[in-house]
């Protein structure tokens, strides 16, 4: 008759209540600041994967003023190619990659520290890091890109 209150007891203690991220894509947040907080011309921006073949990962986009985008959780360098109706910018993130580890039953996923950020000028007049630590959390900006004024 003991053994079973025990049992429940350490039954019960042995449950993990740690929850997962549904999504471990870490996400860097860009925000348009400056004269242009708003693109008017239609937005690509695509990278190179790890196959030698692109993705796409915003198409088209118009009156924007933030988007957000994947970071590689493998590579130390992203690069980025913005294209825009009549240029091509290509911006190149350097990070160092964090391993994190929430539990055993999440796997390990992958933080990311920025140490910088170089970038082409042909629509981009400058782009400054906001906050280098890119995590889940979602409410903060990590970059600030400023576009060069357009003249129609």
């Amino acid at each position: 008759m003991l053994f079973l209150p025990l049992f429940l007891l350490l039954f019960l203690a042995s449950c993990s209540s740690v929850d997962c991220p549904l999504n471990n894509t870490v996400y860097a947040n860009y925000k348009l600041m400056g004269r242009v907080t708003t693109l008017t011309d239609p937005l690509t921006i695509w990278t190179n994967r790890n196959d030698g073949n692109d993705t796409i990962l915003i198409n088209q986009q118009v009156n924007t003023d933030s988007f957000t985008l994947p970071v590689s959780y493998a590579r130390d360098r992203d690069t980025l190619f913005f294209r825009t109706n009549t240029t091509l910018d290509t911006v190149t993130i350097d990070k160092t990659n964090i391993p994190h580890f929430e539990s055993v039953d999440c796997g390990m996923n992958y933080f990311h520290e920025v140490k910088g950020i170089h970038y082409t000028r042909n629509a981009i007049d400058s782009i400054t890091i906001q906050n280098r630590d890119i995590t889940y959390d979602t409410s903060k900006k990590h970059f600030y890109v400023y576009f060069k004024e357009y003249r129609y």
